[in-house]
């Protein structure tokens, strides 16, 4: 028998390691579960909430509660579901601390608010989804254009000046491209490539 032979062997199935490693999948479940879902998640309390900050607050305090009781959610059922439900019990809660304030909007109408904001993010996701797809479709200059004018905010007058042309042309050029783009959402989603 060799020396190596007579080392003890090391078990494969190390219960603290299978822990630490299913642990370790769930919080990347968690991550990439709320990644998906915290921008819904913010325009659901927005839609409830008349000030922005309130809105902000809430999502910090919802996403702590989802963090703090993922262990209790079931791994393939509806994460939304689960997180509206979590962040409408927040949103209760916030409404009670804020009974003194003068204006305090009823239960009705918020709930009215929320279902057509619920809806409406749908649709605003998927058109977002086709402007994406749609700017990649774009040739490079024309992107590049587009994304120095809405995405870093360049003027019209300093594009003009580095493309050597005259604020008019750019002008023209930018509504051509929104055109196209606006043709490209709308066909994208009447074929319901998206």
């Amino acid at each position: 028998m060799s020396p190596t032979d007579q080392q003890p062997k090391q078990l494969k199935d190390d219960p603290a390691e299978d822990l630490l490693g299913r642990k370790s999948e769930r919080m990347d479940e968690f991550v990439s579960l709320l990644g998906q879902n915290e921008r819904r998640l913010f325009v659901y309390l927005k839609s409830r909430m008349p000030a922005s900050s309130d809105a902000d607050d809430l999502l910090q305090e919802t996403n702590v509660i989802l963090w703090r009781e993922f262990d209790s959610f079931e791994l393939g059922t509806n994460f939304t579901a689960w997180a509206y439900r979590i962040a409408e019990y927040q949103l209760r809660a916030a409404r009670k601390r804020q009974q003194r304030d003068r204006l305090v909007f009823s239960e009705a109408f918020l709930e009215a608010v929320s279902k057509e904001l619920t809806a409406e993010s749908e649709q605003l996701e998927r058109r977002s989804v086709a402007l994406d797809d749609c700017l990649q479709r774009l040739p490079p200059h024309h992107r590049e254009l587009i994304e120095r004018r809405y995405t870093s905010g360049d003027a019209v007058g300093t594009l003009a000046e580095r493309l050597n042309k005259n604020a008019d042309a750019i002008y023209r050029m930018l509504s051509r491209i929104r055109h196209s783009l606006h043709d490209c959402v709308t066909t994208s989603l009447a074929k319901g490539e998206i």
